[in-house]
């Protein structure tokens, strides 16, 4: 006899995520494949059945549900990304019910950074809170927010999942897909940090990774840059400390508009936070204006870094097939 589970898929441009979560989180088969969403809906729905099946015959039982992760506003009962973004050409396409016909199984779909704050509330760090904000930092910045033990969602599907959009620099930096400039996207993340060292490193200035990047400049990612500062790279170590800042401030306006207990940071970049995480708690609570004042706002690195987007779109499948689902219609 099979496991009772659910799948949760965590859809990036270039690569998806999946796992099969027990009804307590814990997870049973994983895998990261290339996603396909690059070459279309019809390439992604076809990879997505796949993993449907590979996992059902791996663990000899279909799953009780299956939940979707996308960045954007997404209708969870279509699949439906509303605004252009990261996943090109899925804009309008009904993804939920496109794949409950090819496997079978009830689907729902959900926000990537909505699924963060889920994850941790019902299998991380949020579980005793209840007010609290999940940052993950990656190629993008994703925001989940939790309020009196909440996890609530507005007629355009985007409350709590809108910090990537946060301007921290009106003048100037790079357009922000919103049209922008200077938003959290553009400023904070993993991939910000990046290409800022390569811009120094495109300007001539002396770096240990200059050889590397003249060799391959996308070589120079995040993970490179954390290198750079463990060798204490002036260079790395310059371009860390402003984004750190950003990040701060980001942090900060958090704070003040969601009032969270706690700060949960996950994705990517917090496989570096040995090197950052000290003076952004220092610029964070020298910042924020609160009461009681000099109270200081947790801000932790969640347990489940790779895996939050798997575990909370699970959380939202288990969440579609009980009687209680706030999802259901």
């Amino acid at each position: 006899m099979g496991k009772d589970y659910t799948i949760g898929f965590d859809v990036g441009g270039t690569r998806l995520k999946s796992g099969a979560v027990t009804r307590r989180g814990t997870l049973v088969a994983e895998a990261v494949t290339s996603s396909g969403a690059n070459l279309g809906p019809q390439e992604l729905l076809k990879t997505l059945s796949r993993q449907v099946k590979h996992i059902s015959r791996t663990l000899g039982s279909k799953p009780q549900a299956i939940g979707l992760g996308f960045p954007g506003a997404v209708d969870p009962h279509q699949g439906l990304v509303l605004l252009p973004g990261k996943l090109k050409g899925l804009e309008g396409f009904p993804m939920v019910p496109a794949l409950q016909e090819a496997t079978g199984i009830p689907v729902i779909a959900e926000n990537d950074g909505r699924i963060s704050i889920i994850a941790e509330r019902h299998y991380g760090l949020a579980r005793k809170h209840q007010w609290a904000v999940s940052i993950t930092l990656g190629t993008g910045v994703g925001s989940g927010v939790m309020l009196a033990g909440q996890i609530l969602r507005d007629p355009h599907f985007q409350f709590g999942t809108q910090m990537s959009h946060i301007v921290i620099q009106a003048m100037g930096g790079r357009l922000c897909l919103t049209g922008a400039r200077g938003t959290a996207d553009m400023l904070c993340s993993a991939t910000a940090l990046a290409m800022s060292v390569r811009d120094g490193l495109q300007r001539g200035i002396i770096s240990i990774l200059s050889d590397r990047y003249f060799a391959d400049p996308h070589s120079v990612d995040f993970a490179a840059v954390i290198e750079g500062v463990a060798k204490r790279d002036r260079l790395c170590l310059d371009e860390l400390k402003g984004w750190t800042e950003k990040l701060g401030w980001l942090l900060v306006s958090a704070v003040h508009v969601y009032a969270p207990e706690v700060i949960i940071l996950g994705g990517g970049a917090v496989h570096g936070a040995r090197h950052f995480l000290k003076p952004l708690r220092e610029q964070v609570n020298q910042h924020i204006f609160r009461y009681p004042a000099g109270e200081p706002v947790p801000i932790v690195i969640s347990r489940m870094p790779d895996h939050a987007g798997v575990l909370g779109a699970a959380a939202v499948a288990w969440g579609w097939v009980s009687e209680s689902s706030p999802l259901k219609p």
